[in-house]
């Protein structure tokens, strides 16, 4: 890899662990431009008039339904926002796009058809394509006129995609690649004319291939019968003998598995952003039934537990989203370096690749926010939550994929430390260095929380002392594990957790105070930042215990646990006065987005 050009502190990914963030710097929802929001609102309006009306015809696969408000979208630009303008595209940037993203995904399968189309099927040409590539394919993929796909799972390697056994042998002649095998859960397959196929070359390269649903050889299996996304089409796609032109290699032989991965990268990021999405309109939909529902006289929305939960709701919501845009803005300040990674040919853009941290964490955590909002939201449902009259059961079963899609989270888990430690043995993350530092400085007492001027500046100080303590546990347990460490993987999600745990915190916190010095924010932005942070301080130091218990015993474990408690030294807040506030709050303003904006 050639020598990277320094960046600032805030854009290098993973970097957040190490510096504080000036909160100017920092992307949020409330920086989105009237032009930024055109194309979320006229998401919404298809989405109101075109979609929502017709689900029982998108749920039950009405024939050509789904491709015509395919279709549809294409020609709203809905499709095409992230392709340059050279290919008809919109040319616009990601931080425009999550709105989109966000409403598309208000109906779980529809969503997954317009994410897995312009995310994971478009993005591998985008990025990796020749320039002939791109003129043949890219204008059909912003137009809506095609659809793509994905296709790397195969029935023996999910989770170890480079164990695929899909084969693609060059024909005697040089002219053509004959590709055999079966890719499972492919997204978009009944519908898709674009898939990009992994294969591995002479049965040992991994590489990409661009395969048109037309090419002799290439056909697809019946619709998978889904818990969810019903919606959305699931198939095998089967090759036999596919015959594939040279001309449709994608990138280079061999490089298969860089381009799976970085486009995962990105794929990851949607999924996240999507999810928020979809909780949002969860939500909603929960706040406005516990405000009809009536129990013993009154409604539901009246009472403390169902107060609670309409609370962690918006909570994890507000910290879900504030990491999400902040991460996309991030993205396109890099990519608008225009600095390449020059090992790929073609070379990839740096700023997709310098935030895969990032994409990992926001998949994580949104999938995982979403998860449980459907949760609550049916259990405040109740037993009509439970029946197929009320959204909450679809809900539910549409949300639960996200956390096997892109990666398990239990895969992404693992990579987020993983690859802080891969960076720290190449010389581009200064890990050893930092947890050298943060180990001397632990000799001295660290500023108490609890000493600040308000709850706010607290809450600052405390994730300073919680990036402290991620970085000492990861200490602890590579000096006893080393090299070794991956292999103790509930040791590795223990430090996964707290590392997510403290960039969505920080991206909510950075959000309100960039607010509060621009003279702006509300209320209802402190109260769920801090909320969040109250709650966080829990887990954080069950993960810390975890990982240390698991590593260390007696006297140097009781020794531990006490640097635990000085760097979470925090006085907990009323978080039952705090979160009635806010579902009193969200109850009298009905969605998320305008409980965010209450002064």
């Amino acid at each position: 890899m050639s020598q990277l050009k320094p960046l600032p502190a805030h854009l290098i990914g993973g970097n957040f662990l190490l510096t504080e963030t000036d909160p100017a710097l920092v992307f949020t929802p409330e920086d989105l431009s009237s032009e930024q929001r055109l194309m979320a609102q006229t998401a919404a309006k298809f989405m109101e008039k075109d979609v929502l009306p017709n689900l029982e015809a998108l749920e039950h696969q009405e024939e050509g339904f789904t491709p015509k408000l395919f279709l549809k979208a294409g020609e709203l630009g809905l499709l095409g926002m992230g392709v340059p303008t050279d290919y008809d595209g919109l040319g616009l940037d990601r931080a425009t796009t999550v709105g989109v993203e966000e409403q598309l995904t208000r109906l779980g399968g529809f969503g997954v058809t317009c994410g897995a189309h312009c995310g994971i099927g478009t993005q591998p040409l985008l990025y990796f394509g020749t320039e002939a590539q791109k003129k043949k394919y890219l204008p059909k993929l912003a137009s809506g006129e095609w659809m793509s796909a994905y296709a790397l799972t195969e029935a023996g390697s999910g989770s170890d995609a480079l164990g695929l056994r899909t084969k693609a042998t060059l024909s005697a002649d040089g002219k053509h690649y004959l590709l055999n095998g079966t890719k499972m859960w492919i997204s978009n397959a009944a519908w898709a004319e674009l898939f990009t196929i992994f294969a591995k070359v002479d049965g040992q390269h991994v590489t990409a291939f661009l395969v048109e649903k037309t090419f002799p050889g290439v056909s697809t299996g019946k619709e998978e019968h889904k818990l969810g996304i019903k919606s959305s089409s699931t198939r095998r796609v089967i090759l036999e003998d596919a015959k594939v032109p040279v001309e449709n290699l994608l990138g280079e032989v061999g490089k298969g598995a860089y381009i799976a991965f970085n486009i995962l990268n990105l794929g990851r990021f949607k999924l996240g952003a999507g999810a928020i999405g979809a909780a949002k309109e969860t939500i909603k939909v929960a706040t406005r039934y516990a405000l009809e529902r009536q129990q013993f006289g009154r409604p539901i929305a009246s009472f403390g537990l169902v107060q609670q939960k309409l609370a962690d709701m918006a909570t994890r919501i507000f910290a879900g989203e504030s990491a999400v845009y902040r991460t996309a803005a991030m993205m396109d300040e890099v990519c608008a370096t225009g600095e390449t990674m020059a090992s790929m040919n073609p070379p990839f853009l740096r700023g997709l690749d310098e935030f895969a941290l990032e994409c990992s964490i926001i998949k994580v955590a949104c999938s995982e926010i979403l998860d449980t909002v459907a949760d609550e939201s049916l259990q405040i449902h109740g037993g009509y939550g439970y029946t197929e009259e009320f959204p909450a059961a679809r809900t539910v079963r549409d949300s639960r994929i996200n956390r096997i899609f892109e990666g398990t989270n239990e895969i992404n888990r693992l990579f987020i430390p993983g690859l802080l430690m891969r960076r720290a043995q190449r010389g581009r993350f200064p890990l050893v260095q930092a947890i050298t530092k943060v180990t001397k400085e632990l000799l001295d007492m660290p500023p108490l929380a609890e000493d600040a001027p308000d709850e706010l500046a607290a809450a600052q100080a405390l994730l300073v002392n919680a990036k402290k303590l991620a970085l000492f546990v990861s200490g602890v347990a590579f000096q006893k594990y080393g090299e070794k460490l991956g292999d103790e993987q509930e040791v590795v999600a223990s430090l996964s957790d707290m590392i997510i745990d403290v960039y969505l915190a920080e991206s909510a916190l950075l959000r309100t105070l960039k607010a509060r010095q621009a003279g702006g924010g509300s209320a209802a932005m402190a109260d769920l930042t801090l909320a969040f942070v109250n709650d966080a301080v829990g887990r954080l130091e069950l993960k810390a215990r975890q990982a240390l218990a698991a590593t260390s015993q007696g006297d140097e474990l009781r020794a531990q646990l006490g640097i635990v408690r000085r760097l979470l030294r925090w006085s907990p807040l009323n978080g039952v006065a705090l979160k009635r506030k806010i579902a009193k709050r969200l109850c009298e303003v009905g969605s998320f987005p305008a409980l965010v904006a209450v002064k």
